[in-house]
């Protein structure tokens, strides 16, 4: 399944056309010169800041002769943070356009390692860049090499195949993220004893066994009085999240903690409150509608939030630098996390 982005690419013309002036009046205004009139000054300004336009990037990417195009391969299914990825890759359309950049989405099953690596071999030859949601898995390392070797720049998204020969990873670093759930889940619990419960999407994907990592690395060397649980797998789904955690809880009842490590936040909130083990302190990811209502009721104690937005433009600002053969500026795309509960909710 895809959709594909495709804004045209601004003129001066179409500058000219919008403002309700000449092609001449625009390029006095660009270059400062004398003899318009402020109000006509003032509306050409207002279209070129409303469309984002750079007549010198504008210009650049024109005389290369075509679009370049970009595939963003995403996990199907209602997956809240990558539904907000994919919504502020909607909302760059004027600055993807200055810079004659097509941007496809693709929805692939990322959970199932041979359609995820039949997917990103679909791509081969079509796309100057794509941008994954990766398994680490053999079969999608090998479909990640053939399109590098192909000479597509890819660059791995939320979470990362470093043993693939892919150019950049763009994302937080999960193994902090998993030991800020770790402490929070132990400092929260307070002076309890008891069992923590960890339900992830996948242990193959990186991000979640990464998190995972970092989690029983400080419940082990922090907390011994916790006792963690085998990681339970929900694929991010709801339904699944709901029902592997229910069982556990019904066969648990010292639970005290638990880290929900990717999405299936509603089901696992459903879960906890069928069982009414609201006393239970729950840590997740992420900033959305649902993990804002069920930090407001207090179902939620704690979100550790990165910034999809970010992400977004990062992707595609490195997938670009590389296209181009610039540097990437490391800094400006390195991704934060945060720490956000009920009282300091943006």
């Amino acid at each position: 399944m895809a959709e594909t982005l495709t804004p045209t690419a601004l003129t001066l013309k179409d500058i000219a056309r919008e403002a309700g002036v000449s092609l001449a009046t625009v390029d006095r205004v660009l270059h400062n010169r004398p003899g318009v009139r402020p109000d006509t000054v003032r509306r050409v300004k207002a279209a070129i800041e409303r469309n984002a336009f750079q007549p010198h990037v504008a210009a650049a990417e024109l005389a290369r002769g075509r679009a370049r195009r970009f595939a963003f391969v995403m996990p199907s299914g209602p997956n809240p943070f990558m539904q907000q990825i994919e919504a502020y890759l909607g909302e760059m359309s004027a600055w993807l356009s200055v810079r004659r950049l097509n941007v496809e989405m693709v929805a692939t099953d990322v959970f199932d390692p041979s359609v995820l690596a039949a997917s990103l071999e679909a791509l081969s030859g079509d796309c100057d860049g794509v941008a994954v949601v990766a398994l680490d898995h053999p079969g999608v390392r090998a479909a990640i090499n053939d399109l590098v070797d192909a000479g597509t720049k890819v660059v791995t998204l939320v979470s990362d195949v470093p043993s693939s020969r892919r150019h950049h990873y763009v994302g937080i670093d999960n193994i902090a993220a998993g030991r800020t759930a770790g402490a929070l889940v132990g400092r929260l619990a307070g002076q309890k004893s008891g069992k923590v419960a960890i339900v992830a999407g996948s242990q193959g994907l990186r991000d979640h066994a990464e998190r995972i990592f970092g989690f029983n690395q400080v419940m082990a060397s922090e907390f011994p009085g916790l006792n963690v649980l085998p990681v339970l797998e929900g694929r991010d789904e709801d339904d699944r999240s709901e029902q592997v955690l229910a069982q556990l809880l019904g066969k648990h009842a010292d639970i005290v903690g638990l880290y929900n490590v990717g999405a299936g936040t509603q089901g696992v909130a459903k879960a906890l409150s069928e069982a009414a083990r609201d006393k239970v302190v729950f840590v997740g990811h992420d900033v959305t509608a649902l993990t804002r209502r069920l930090l407001l009721q207090g179902v939620m104690d704690a979100a550790i939030s990165q910034n999809p937005g970010h992400e977004a433009r990062a992707a595609v600002r490195v997938l670009l630098a590389l296209a181009r053969g610039e540097p990437i500026l490391r800094e400006q795309e390195k991704i934060r996390i945060d720490i956000v509960m009920r009282d300091n909710l943006p």
